[in-house]
């Protein structure tokens, strides 16, 4: 496992507020561990999951008119 964050880490690394992080925890948008009473979060984790939310730009192209 990679370094693992706290919630202030994890807020300040994606510039949100931590309720929003606490938000996504409720709302299973992204994974932590829990020990005791702390969340963590896996920065590798963290990574592959911002990854998985790039949407690409719909390229559209432009016919020429000749």
């Amino acid at each position: 496992m990679s370094r693992l964050m706290d919630v202030d880490e994890l807020a300040a690394y994606l510039k949100l507020q931590k309720q929003t992080i606490y938000n996504w925890l409720h709302a299973k948008k992204i994974s932590g561990i829990k020990v005791g009473h702390v969340w963590r979060f896996d920065k590798r984790a963290i990574d592959a999951w911002l990854r998985s939310q790039i949407r690409e730009a719909d390229v559209k192209e432009e016919k020429k008119v000749k």
